[in-house]
């Protein structure tokens, strides 16, 4: 489950929302988790916290009722008009590839924020 040797790919939406900084060090943060045998279960979800300071954001990934959620920070100094909106992304395991994507939960269209 969520093997780094796998591909990366990010939903178009995705990639019209949140910068690649971002989604590289969401990565990043499965791979670490991975190799600590701390996922139990795929997909994941991701959610964003409103708070943030000039060069830092903080996530927290979500793995249902079977692992309490765990928050995480993450490097980004550029412009944040992706927060705020209730954004959840959904981290998904596939034969060959993980994959970022919008989680159905989210009631809008990522186009609505640019």
């Amino acid at each position: 489950m969520y093997e780094p040797t796998k591909k990366r790919r990010v939903a178009e939406d995705v990639a019209k929302v949140f910068p690649e900084e971002v989604t590289n060090q969401i990565f990043d943060v499965i791979t670490v988790m991975q190799k600590a045998k701390q996922l139990v279960t795929a997909p994941v979800a991701i959610a964003f916290s409103d708070d943030y300071t000039d060069d830092e954001m903080y996530a927290m990934i979500i793995q249902g009722n079977l692992a309490p959620a765990q928050e995480f920070p993450l490097t980004y100094k550029g412009d944040k008009p992706f927060l705020g909106h209730g954004y959840i992304l959904v981290v998904k395991d596939k034969p060959k590839t993980i994959r970022i994507d919008f989680s159905a939960a989210n009631p809008f269209k990522a186009d609505k924020t640019k």
